[in-house]
């Protein structure tokens, strides 16, 4: 029976995410599949569909929102491959108690605000040319490890060369024994 694999989306959810398809398509042969659009989960309904509205619906209860209807939706652990503020979803969900078996969050900034992380194997994969990615101390004062990837930004997640690494890095981790962590590059 194939892992279960639950897929957060960035902020734009469906609507600017065709590069979905490429995870969706390395990742399908080989996981129980389940997409989540973060603008559904959280009910993000703004008048003006612009990247400062959509942000501002999230972190005006948006984010709160969306982590209480996958508290409802999601009983049965799994593995967690998010977006930007998807993965600030999964995080403060984990720490509320969603069953998860693994987060591997890219270009999830909000999460520098974070100060408690869930006790899960998480890898966390962020551009170093992301303006918005956490400092140095924000890693040793949580306790976490992050990989930087050399001339990317933000958005990074949309582009084939990390799509391929992501999957080839998420089969890894879901085929490990169960209770072992990966070792990731400290910042």
């Amino acid at each position: 029976m194939a892992e279960r694999l639950v897929i957060i989306s960035d902020m734009w959810g469906a609507k600017k995410g065709l590069w979905i398809t490429s995870y969706l398509g390395y990742l399908q042969q080989h996981f129980n599949i389940t997409f989540y659009d973060c603008q559904q989960l959280g009910n993000i309904d703004v008048k003006v569909n612009s990247e400062e509205n959509i942000h501002q619906a999230f972190v005006n209860g948006g984010i709160e929102t969306a982590v209480a209807h996958l508290l409802k939706k999601e009983k049965e652990p799994a593995h967690y491959l998010c977006f930007s503020i998807g993965g600030a979803i999964a995080w403060k969900a984990a720490l509320s108690g969603l069953a998860m078996k693994s987060l591997y969050a890219v270009s999830s900034t909000r999460v520098r605000s974070e100060v408690e992380k869930p006790e899960v194997p998480m890898r966390l994969l962020f551009g170093d040319a992301d303006v918005y990615r956490p400092k140095a101390s924000w890693y040793k004062e949580v306790g976490v490890e992050g990989e930087l990837v050399k001339g990317f930004s933000h958005n990074m997640y949309t582009d084939e060369k990390i799509i391929k690494k992501v999957c080839l890095d998420l089969l890894n981790t879901a085929t490990q024994v169960s209770g072992k962590t990966n070792k990731q590059k400290v910042i």
